[in-house]
């Protein structure tokens, strides 16, 4: 199975793991899963780390490849493909970050790891991972 984390997941399991359900917890740590991460991801962090809305303990690219070495995460790039796939998503909400993360779920067929209740409203296939 492949699993493509929500910056969120990312983030809380460096940082915050109590935010994350034991289900959540099992998949991260388990060597069996293969786990990506999006390019959106590091740009949606870095983005934020700039504008003051969040706070990391190192700087975004010390934080985001340590990330990838710990947990054995595989990169994940922005593709056309998934770039033209968000023409099929609803607007349901206009987080650019999450709605390229659903389009890219949806286009590899990975099941998306989120903590945010929102992506229940898209055809994705996807594991909660909030409490």
């Amino acid at each position: 199975m492949k699993y493509l984390l929500d910056t969120s997941v990312l983030i809380h399991s460096l940082i915050s793991k109590p935010k994350l359900n034991e289900r959540a917890l099992a998949l991260l740590s388990g060597r069996t899963s293969g786990l990506y991460l999006s390019a959106v991801s590091s740009w949606e962090i870095v983005i934020k780390v700039g504008t003051g809305k969040l706070f990391l303990p190192e700087s975004p690219a010390v934080f985001v490849n340590r990330a990838i070495g710990r947990m054995a995460i595989q990169p994940l790039h922005i593709t056309h493909q998934h770039a033209l796939e968000l023409e099929e998503l609803p607007l349901v909400h206009r987080d650019p970050f999450d709605r390229m993360l659903i389009a890219q779920a949806r286009t590899e067929r990975m099941v998306l790891l989120t903590a945010d209740r929102i992506f229940q409203s898209y055809e994705v296939e996807q594991e909660y991972c909030g409490l």
